[in-house]
């Protein structure tokens, strides 16, 4: 009976330390991936937004994902297709006066194949040629005298002095639109071929990116709707040459289950389904955003 007593202490113990040892190696891991992240900083950040971004947080969780990504003060960051500066304005005031913020554009090509090639779409993508020098002017107004610098270019034009100079990447709820005019140019492969380049080694891309329900066609998953598969991503992104460093639930919805007949713009923000139905607007309005895959990456060293 001693002998058996003693067999199942030692076994618990053995299992004890084992969970110690597996937990200490996940909060070591957890920690290395968010060190230095100045949690006090980044809270002033958002508290200093307004109060429309601020009904956001609830869906994009922007503290959380900064740290994931290990976004820190100083640091040189870039995010593609900034948009009216959601993200931007946290940014900014967050990487403060030692740190870069860069606003990077679709590529003119890419633009060229969503906006087709009547007078209209011309005139568009001529306009966008200016989009660098017009965006940075906007994003002046954004900043303070203790905000990061700022620099702007498009894909597909990469400055000789940007390339190897980022500490990271970001891509919010974008990546589908490398996708949808794939099969009018090899615009996806040469995004990320450009983002790959201008990170230094070791470089993060961090991606949040509307995800489809794997059940869904391929077909439907294309970017078209706004969703794409997590699977997918993560396959060109190791074509493209980056490393996969983790995924994360953070930006997940359970709630999200999309059809073969919804895109991702019958949720909030934009509602587009059910601007004149007051009953549906209240459902899709209960769903929240939509699901979202949170992807780390690293250029290797």
């Amino acid at each position: 009976m001693k002998k058996i007593i003693t067999t199942a202490v030692s076994v618990a113990l053995l299992a004890s330390s084992a969970f110690a040892l597996t937990s200490t190696s996940a909060m070591a891991n957890h920690h290395k991936m968010g060190q230095h992240v100045d949690l006090a900083k980044l809270d002033m950040a958002l508290a200093a937004q307004g109060d429309k971004a601020k009904e956001r947080y609830q869906y994009r969780h922007p503290k959380q994902t900064l740290e994931y990504f290990g976004i820190t003060p100083g640091m040189k960051v870039g995010e593609i297709f900034p948009g009216g500066g959601w993200y931007s304005k946290i940014l900014l005031p967050y990487l403060g006066k030692q740190g870069k913020f860069v606003g990077i554009d679709f590529s003119l090509e890419l633009w060229a194949a969503w906006r087709g090639d009547d007078a209209r779409g011309k005139a568009f993508v001529e306009d966008r040629k200016s989009w660098a020098t017009e965006w940075l002017d906007d994003a002046q107004d954004w900043r303070s005298k203790d905000s990061a610098s700022l620099d702007a270019f498009a894909l597909g034009a990469v400055p000789e002095e940007m390339k190897g100079s980022l500490d990271a990447v970001l891509f919010f709820r974008g990546m589908h639109h490398l996708n949808r005019f794939e099969h009018k140019g090899n615009f996806r492969l040469a995004a990320l071929k450009d983002v790959y380049s201008v990170l230094k080694p070791g470089g993060i891309f961090g991606v949040v990116q509307h995800r489809s329900p794997e059940e869904n066609s391929d077909k439907w998953a294309t970017g078209n709707k706004g969703y794409v598969k997590q699977a997918q991503v993560i396959k060109l992104m190791k074509e493209a040459g980056f490393e996969l460093l983790g995924t994360s639930e953070i930006n997940a919805n359970a709630k999200d289950k999309p059809g073969e007949d919804d895109y991702v713009w019958r949720l909030a923000p934009s509602l587009s389904t059910s601007r004149d139905d007051a009953a549906k607007r209240k459902v899709m309005a209960a769903i929240g955003e939509s699901d979202r895959m949170t992807l780390k990456f690293r250029k290797p060293k």
